[in-house]
């Protein structure tokens, strides 16, 4: 019978004590016990503090760190100060089901090496048509290929990975270049060590979204931060992979380009999506944002063209 393994679960957090309880609980209230809990405060000037206080469990630490605004520091400050084996992620504005740490333990063997899971989407706002499932699928085999190929499915809050890799690796990356993106970079460097990664097809999690990480996702072009991953990588890729990579780099620029109003710019990035990615169900959202743009948006932007060029 295999051992308990201690889990870390690692906690950054800034300004969000209305959020962290709820992802301290969801802790506490796990059904699997042998874990501790790491907070990472980049000196929160709410009440945060006490909001750890109100937890008196000898198994949460709480430290604080000035990051600058590299959440990736305050990830390595709370892996090299844990104890366990194995490291979970958890964003503090995120909270796991009771059985969440189980579910990963019964996946664990001497042949996994990094385990991820579905998470459930809520809001603090209606989502009317909109996705209520995070579900990542299995990455395959070679895994470093088939993220820089296909994109960072993997959502942070659903990880557990073995705490040797993330030492291996260096940590976390912390360049501003690839801030947003950090964890898709880690999940690539970790893959160019183990083709071990295990996606449990359960709903284990929530991710939260509210009205501070929507507005920064929409500020952001991702694909920036995106590209400066897979440059670091790019030797590895043959021309078509190069071509499928430009695709789905266009398709992520395109969405910023839409959310922020740049229509032309927004059909270009569509259009290269569809034309040069293989792959069907990518090609049908990239479709569903360019009909978008066509039928409502078009006619906008010839008028706004013309009367510039008066």
């Amino acid at each position: 019978m295999k051992q308990n393994p201690l889990i870390s679960i690692v906690i950054p957090t800034y300004n969000h004590a209305r959020f962290l309880g709820r992802a301290l609980k969801s802790v506490v209230d796990q059904t699997y016990t042998n874990w501790e809990i790491i907070v990472v405060d980049n000196h929160s000037t709410d009440n945060t503090s006490e909001v750890i206080k109100d937890f008196s469990d000898p198994r949460i630490t709480y430290l604080k760190i000035n990051n600058n605004g590299v959440i990736a520091a305050s990830r390595n400050m709370g892996i090299r100060a844990a104890n366990g084996e194995w490291i979970a992620f958890l964003d503090s504005d995120d909270w796991w089901t009771q059985d969440k740490l189980q579910e990963c333990f019964k996946a664990i063997n001497d042949n996994v090496d990094f385990i991820y899971h579905y998470l459930e989407i809520a809001s603090n706002k209606p989502r009317y048509l909109r996705p209520r499932l995070v579900k990542t699928p299995q990455v395959n085999a070679p895994v470093m290929m088939d993220l820089l190929l296909n994109g960072n499915k993997i959502h942070n809050s659903s990880v557990v990975v073995r705490k040797n890799l993330l030492l291996e690796i260096g940590g976390i990356n912390e360049r501003p270049e690839v801030i947003a993106c950090e964890d898709f970079d880690t999940y690539v460097r970790i893959a160019s060590i183990t083709d071990s990664f295990v996606c449990l097809p359960h709903t284990l999690g929530y991710y939260f979204v509210h009205d501070t990480n929507t507005s920064s996702i929409a500020r952001k072009d991702m694909s920036i931060a995106d590209r400066n991953v897979v440059d670091d990588f790019r030797n590895l890729l043959d021309h078509q992979g190069e071509i499928k990579v430009e695709a789905r780099l266009n398709y992520t620029k395109g969405r910023f380009n839409y959310s922020n109003g740049n229509y032309r710019e927004a059909i270009k990035n569509f259009l290269y999506a569809t034309v040069h990615h293989n792959n069907f169900s990518f090609r049908i959202k990239a479709l569903i944002f360019l009909s978008v743009l066509v039928t409502l948006k078009l006619p906008y932007i010839f008028i706004r063209s013309s009367k510039t060029a008066i």
